[in-house]
């Protein structure tokens, strides 16, 4: 027989916002802080030209600043105030993240608890800090380098990083506000806004090509089956889990009978969530965007302008050498950042310690071991659900020539994992307030009776 909480579940639906006061205060501040976001896209910075600006991103497209372009939601385009977005401190998190699980007293102070992490957020702030200097200078060197730099000097560089680094912090408080008055995880949700910002115009250019004739109707309706089934498939893949039977020694209960109690420990399929798709992106369109910077500079008859032709022509998106490579560093940092953010000896120390064992397999050693076994088993899953979802819009973009940076798999993966968790959250909020109002209804009758 259902319970009463399963039944309360089972009843929730989007009729009920009219009754839950704060969620809607908290889903209008969250659609607020994404407005300025979108606003501060296109404040640009002080002393750039924005007609040389827009000719040099139309020379410089295919590389890595389209990757940081579609996470920033078309900021770096406009040599915004935003134009790095958050992705020095995902960075930052990342590195700290895999220094906490390397290095031991980072190691020590992740185990502390809310003190702990709380250290280790304000070490990822620091570093984002780091990283938005030296990028943003990175930029403004570029902005100089290319020409659309009005007045270049130490004024221009003074008065650019500040605006940019003075951004990109501003985001990140804007991400934590979300985060604590409004729905969901406020970092997540202004990436997953930088990328669905770019969908109307792609998704116009894409039906002004059937229009036009240049590109085929069967193939529009190619595209958008393909994209229906892969967030079909990341839907399933997420939220996908190997459970664990968790047994528990038997205890006296309050009537005197010992029972055994039982739980699960669930094992995600794909434990290292988009990292990896993100860093082999990464890796792989770095010397692309070198060689496009320098290429212009050095004799194509020179041994580097070789190398830099030998780059163009391999790492092409679409090329069979890029997509192998591909596969297999997104195969790579699978198996590498699970065994940094999963680790099967502390899990077994848990378990041990609390008196839980895995029925058939003994505490402690044996049961990091069959951890280990079946965390192995689940990440080659997960892996090669990663590279297909990744490998496939890539090679379909490059055959069919449509750029639809949106559809790819980095991107896919984000905005339905963000939407996923977002509207779990709010689920959870109808429940909180349907819970409310029974705990009021019962009070009520207990006055009255």
């Amino acid at each position: 027989m259902a319970s009463r909480a399963d039944n309360i579940a089972s009843n929730l639906s989007f009729a009920n916002f009219s009754k839950a006061t704060e969620l809607k205060k908290r889903i209008w501040f969250t659609v607020t802080s994404l407005i300025v976001f979108r606003f501060l896209s296109f404040v640009p910075l002080p002393g750039i030209d924005p007609i040389k600006l827009k000719s040099f991103f139309e020379r410089a497209s295919g590389g890595i600043l389209d990757f940081f372009n579609m996470f920033s939601g078309g900021a770096l385009t406009n040599y915004s105030l935003i134009s790095l977005g958050v992705m020095p401190y995902i960075t930052s998190s990342i590195v700290v993240q895999l220094a906490a699980a390397l290095h031991p007293s980072l190691t020590a102070l992740k185990k502390e608890g809310e003190s702990g992490r709380r250290k280790l957020n304000q070490y990822s702030r620091y570093g984002a800090v780091l990283l938005a200097v030296v990028q943003g200078y990175a930029l403004l060197h570029n902005a100089e380098a290319q020409g659309f730099a009005i007045n270049p000097g130490p004024l221009f560089y003074v008065a650019g990083l500040i605006s940019i680094v003075g951004g990109t912090m501003f985001l990140l408080w804007l991400g934590e506000q979300i985060t604590s008055r409004g729905i969901g995880n406020g970092v997540s949700l202004i990436i997953m806004a930088g990328i669905v910002a770019q969908m109307p115009t792609f998704i116009s250019n894409l039906f002004e090509g059937g229009r036009t004739g240049s590109i085929s109707g069967l193939l529009i309706l190619f595209l958008v089956a393909m994209l229906v089934g892969l967030i079909l498939l990341i839907c399933f893949m997420e939220r996908a889990t190997r459970r664990l039977l968790i047994q528990y020694p038997k205890r006296a209960s309050q009537n005197g009978m010992m029972q055994a109690d039982r739980s699960h420990l669930p094992l995600k399929l794909n434990t290292a969530g988009v990292i990896p798709p993100i860093f082999a992106s990464s890796l792989l369109l770095l010397p692309l965007t070198i060689s496009q910077f320098a290429g212009s500079s050095i004799n194509d008859d020179s041994m580097w302008g070789k190398f830099i032709g030998m780059l163009n022509l391999y790492l092409g998106h679409g090329k069979p050498v890029y997509m192998v490579l591909y596969a297999v560093l997104i195969m790579f940092f699978a198996f590498f950042y699970t065994a940094v953010v999963f680790n099967p000896e502390e899990t077994a120390d848990n378990l041990k310690r609390n008196g839980g064992f895995i029925p058939g397999i003994r505490p402690g050693k044996n049961t990091a071991t069959y951890l280990d076994y079946v965390l192995t088993r689940i990440t080659v899953i997960g892996g090669i659900y990663l590279t297909f979802v990744c490998v496939v819009p890539e090679w379909v973009i490059a055959q069919t020539g449509v750029k639809l940076f949106f559809a790819g798999g980095t991107s896919l993966l984000i905005v339905v994992n963000v939407t996923v968790d977002t509207i779990t959250q709010i689920q959870s909020h109808l429940l909180a307030h349907q819970y409310g109002d029974l705990i009021k209804k019962a009070k009520l009758k207990g006055r009255l009776r």
